[in-house]
């Protein structure tokens, strides 16, 4: 079975710490849970740069941003690579909350 290529999900490190506390990852983006959108917004590598400055360009919190390593391969629940738009890009969508240990790395983001 081929090796899932890792995804990634920025966000403030309080919100990371208060997950791990918990066990569990369960927000969706920025302002928004797993519960009020229905599922976790992740992005590829090559797409996080864009993302970030869409979800964070303005941010100046007093949290540093980090940025989750998730192995898909250990979420347990479904991965869909999915497009906002048909026809669009496609980013990586978990329907589910994400185990604190299938995020192989943390990363700060400047």
């Amino acid at each position: 079975m081929p090796k899932l290529p890792r995804i990634f999900h920025v966000t403030e490190r309080s919100v990371w710490e208060a997950a791990r506390e918990r066990g569990a990852f369960e927000t969706s983006t920025r302002g928004r849970t797993l519960a009020e959108e229905g599922f976790i917004h992740f992005s590829t590598r090559e797409q996080l740069p864009r993302v970030a400055a869409f979800l964070y360009g303005d941010y100046d919190g007093p949290d540093e941003l980090v940025v989750l390593v998730v192995d898909p391969a250990r979420v347990g629940v479904p991965v869909k690579y999915e497009a906002v738009q048909p026809g669009g890009e496609e980013f990586p969508h978990v329907y589910g909350p994400v185990p604190v240990d299938a995020v192989v790395d943390v990363e700060p983001w400047a």
